[in-house]
């Protein structure tokens, strides 16, 4: 069994070339019976004043390939929005006026500053990046309400550079256990994030550390995502995912229809 893969760019992200037919057909080819397609939408961003897409095409689009797929694949409609506080109102007014199923609410921004081009973290400590960015996230998630899961929670390791990029088990871990209080009391989850193989972090996005932490504070609603802004990386590294699932104390994954959680058992 091959879990769904729920974090996927398609050529509607600014980031990505690949169309939804083929990360369909590959995730077909893999043995999936369900994807989300979760395109990117960064109102404000620093770099190119935002990743916005062209949310009539993709729904028009997304309806075509829902139907040419129906009978092997449920396709879900999904999104990820990059969560800034300037911005907040005006993303929330935004997925408010599309019917999706599926939201990750994730940090691509801090204070101004973009994480992918490394401007956050340059001049900082490592501690001092790590730290500040995980309150922003809490920050951020607390403002905010309308998603389902939170995205790759520790992704300022990806392009800190920093010699030491893990958080060590009970690092941080106040921030931590605060974000996953909010995640828990609004019923929203977090999502394994397979992306920090590919980024040769030697781990996924959080940690199984984390994952467990999450699931002792009561937590529930987990997802899972490659990130795969192209074919080459749909499911990769799911079988990881998995066996972490388990070892966490989760016996069931979680797909959502209707921004609603369903909760389905781990073979």
């Amino acid at each position: 069994m091959i879990l769904p893969d729920y974090h996927m760019h398609s050529s509607f992200s600014i980031d990505s070339d690949t169309s939804m037919s083929e990360l369909c057909e590959q995730a077909i080819k893999l043995g999936m019976t369900e994807i989300a397609f979760t395109d990117h939408v960064d109102i404000g961003a620093p770099l190119d004043g935002g990743f916005v897409i062209d949310f009539d095409a993709y729904m028009l689009h997304f309806l075509e390939i829902k139907e040419k797929y129906k009978k092997k694949l449920h396709v879900t409609l999904g999104v990820e929005v990059g969560l800034m506080e300037q911005v907040l109102e005006k993303s929330a007014r935004l997925l408010n006026s599309y019917p999706f199923e599926f939201i990750i609410a994730s940090t691509h921004v801090v204070d101004m500053l973009d994480l992918h081009a490394g401007d956050y973290c340059r001049g900082k400590t490592r501690e001092q990046a790590y730290e500040g960015y995980l309150t922003n996230v809490l920050k951020m998630l607390t403002q905010f309400n309308d998603f389902s899961v939170c995205g790759h929670l520790d992704f300022v390791r990806r392009y800190g550079g920093y010699a030491d990029n893990f958080f060590a088990e009970g690092e941080f871990i106040s921030i931590i256990d605060e974000i996953f209080k909010v995640l828990i009391h609004k019923n929203k989850g977090i999502e394994i994030n397979t992306s920090g193989y590919r980024c040769n972090l030697g781990s996924t996005l959080p940690t199984l550390w984390i994952l467990k932490r999450f699931r002792e504070l009561g937590g529930e609603i987990v997802t899972v995502g490659s990130d795969a802004h192209t074919t080459g990386y749909v499911g990769k590294y799911f079988e990881v995912a998995t066996q972490m699932l388990v070892d966490a104390g989760f016996k069931y994954y979680t797909t959502f229809r209707n921004l609603q959680p369903t909760f389905v058992k781990i073979d």
